[in-house]
């Protein structure tokens, strides 16, 4: 029932589509019966060889609604006969069943017509909503999650949710309804042959609820197995360098074979066990049609039944043939809401996930920062691992502190802290003595400048690729950032200068442009207080002096956070802070750290820098 509430949310969230969806298969519904009930007067015009031979008396309101509407009809089609003739009047019934066929098949489509625009918009809205929440998740997230899987929940399953909310409206607002209107004509007709054919409902429920278990079991594993392959694939298109250059191909395609094999044995058995409730009920079905044939043609032989005639016996197997369907219909649509529940699980898991990162209920306002950076007594873990302890330094505005150490030390953790990707276990990050978790997280990165080891581009032209996040950015402004990064020369002797597209992670590029271009976006932004983690690492000697060169330009009259292994790049820093495993061991400037023979002056022995 959760599971129905939640998608009835969804798609009532679109009120007008949802209601004239309800109302046009309502509609549909009820032409469909007319169109068979239809068949009874047809038939018995058929069969019957008595012509009235004086006009009929119309029938008198006895309360009864039933009755009244079935003895007018009779009166309707007798007049009729009477004053046209039997040939005119079969003419009329043929007439009127074909244009009942016509209403039932113009609502059907009607129907389809609202409910296509409001399942779309509906996979529309929770993909909106997936995608704006993994915007919001921490870094702590994404470390943890395979993003193959993020991508299986925005596709697979949104696609479940869409066919659940076709399963949702047919099963609340259109099948119940049908089956309620079918079954009040065969009672009508005959209450014995109606309590008969009742032994399938039971029957079928017995199924459903035995295969519906097994199906959301197998339907789970199937979804999360369709993650491992979407992780596969995206791991293999980020490293075909890697996976070419170690003739690995055999080996990866074997893996993703294997992953997409145990995939398509989930996903045929959980089509099978959907599937198979369907023709289960309509040989039940066919079952109960045949013991309604036997009885039912006993009573119409003995002429024990006065109240159904030949005709009528015909008309109800016809309509009672019709109820499989609605029925079919319902047990097909349990199964699509039982693998909709799986894959809403799985994307609730994403929406439900706590952001972590949260503004303060009342924010202090953000102006940049005036005095210094000040971490105080940091530590911090991810779980259960400790990887900052204790740590205190300061950034004084306008200075550059360096960060160094061996790998895992701590060094871009520390830097993460500033953005507040993570927050502190204990302790606080400050700025003029104001803890930063009480700005808002906008105002707080929108004073902060990134420039990272791996130059993260974008499959977009160089000029937007600058602009990133100043879209209103002038093409002059973006030119003089790229001049100040030493990239205005190198874009203008592309094909198409700043429109030119660089690529899939702008692997159009060299690694020393890719760097130039981010340096040039972080200029443009324009930051007060500037992380260069390890900018310069990946570079070779000639691209390195020119990204040094943009890099001094940017943090001229800046308040910089340096993270680097090559020693070279920091020996000018105001202050070089030595980090092992998480915790401060030296402190001070190149000279001064030279001179204490400590874990910094062998660092650079092994650079040869001392």
């Amino acid at each position: 029932m959760k599971t129905i509430r939640e998608i009835y949310r969804y798609t009532f969230h679109y009120k007008v589509q949802a209601i004239l969806t309800i109302f046009y298969n309502f509609l549909f519904v009820i032409f469909n019966l007319v169109s068979l009930a239809l068949f009874v007067p047809f038939l018995e015009l058929i069969f019957s060889n008595d012509f009235p031979e004086t006009a009929p008396v119309a029938p008198v309101w006895d309360g009864n609604f039933f009755d009244y509407s079935s003895d007018y009809y009779t009166y309707y089609m007798e007049n009729y006969l009477f004053v046209n003739g039997q040939e005119k009047a079969l003419l009329f019934i043929c007439i009127s069943v074909l244009s009942a066929f016509f209403l039932k098949n113009l609502f059907r489509y009607l129907a389809i017509y609202h409910q296509s625009q409001l399942r779309m918009a509906v996979v529309r809205d929770i993909r909106d909503t997936i995608f704006s929440k993994t915007l919001r998740l921490p870094m702590s997230f994404y470390s943890e999650e395979k993003k193959g899987d993020l991508m299986s929940r925005m596709s697979t399953d949104v696609n479940e949710i869409e066919i659940a909310v076709v399963a949702v409206l047919q099963l609340i607002f259109r099948d119940p309804i049908d089956v309620l209107l079918t079954v009040s004509l065969l009672l009508y007709w005959s209450p014995e042959l109606t309590l008969v054919s009742f032994v399938v409902l039971p029957l079928s429920a017995f199924v459903i609820s035995r295969i519906g278990k097994s199906l959301k079991r197998t339907a789970r594993e199937g979804q999360d197995q369709m993650g491992r392959v979407f992780s596969i694939i995206e791991e293999t298109l980020g490293g075909i360098r890697i996976i070419k250059a170690f003739n690995a191909s055999e080996m990866v395609r074997g893996k993703f074979a294997k992953a997409n094999l145990r995939h398509q044995k989930l996903i045929t058995s959980t089509f099978r066990k959907r599937d198979l409730s369907s023709p289960l009920n309509e040989f039940l079905g066919a079952f109960v049609m045949l013991v309604i044939v036997y009885f039912g043609g006993k009573i119409v032989l003995s002429g024990e039944g006065n109240q159904l005639t030949g005709s009528q016996f015909l008309g109800f197997i016809i309509v009672f043939s019709q109820l499989l369907r609605p029925i079919q219909s319902i047990a097909q649509n349990i199964g699509n809401l039982q693998k909709a529940k799986v894959s809403l699980d799985r994307i609730n898991q994403v929406i439900d996930t706590d952001e972590v990162i949260h503004d303060p209920i009342d924010p202090l306002d953000f102006n940049g920062i005036k005095e210094a950076v000040v971490y105080n007594d940091i530590c911090f873990s991810y779980g259960d691992q400790q990887v900052i302890n204790h740590v205190s330094f300061s950034v004084p505005r306008g200075r550059t502190v360096a960060l160094v150490g061996e790998s895992g030390s701590g060094k871009s953790t520390l830097s993460d802290l500033l953005p507040r990707f993570y927050d502190v276990s204990s302790g606080s990050v400050c700025i003029d003595g104001v803890d930063i978790r009480r700005f808002r997280v906008e105002d707080l990165r929108k004073e902060i400048g990134i420039v990272s080891q791996e130059s993260i581009l974008f499959n977009d032209t160089i000029r937007n690729n600058i602009a990133f996040g100043n879209p209103d950015a002038s093409l002059e402004q973006i030119q003089a950032a790229a001049r100040i990064a030493n990239a205005h020369e190198f874009i203008e002797q592309q094909e198409q200068g700043y429109e030119t597209i660089i690529g899939d992670r702008g692997n159009k590029l060299s690694g020393g442009q890719k760097q130039r271009i981010s340096i040039a976006r972080a200029i443009l932004k324009d930051p007060q207080i500037l992380i260069l983690d390890e900018a310069t690492s990946a570079l070779d000697t000639e691209s390195e002096k020119l990204v040094q060169d943009a890099l001094e330009k940017l943090m001229s009259n800046r308040t910089s956070i340096v993270i680097a292994h090559r020693l070279s790049t920091v020996r000018h820093a105001d202050e070089i802070i030595v980090l092992q495993k998480g915790e401060v061991v030296e402190r001070g400037n190149h000279d001064e750290l030279i001179a204490k023979k400590g874990l910094y002056q062998r660092l650079c022995s092994l650079q040869g820098l001392s």
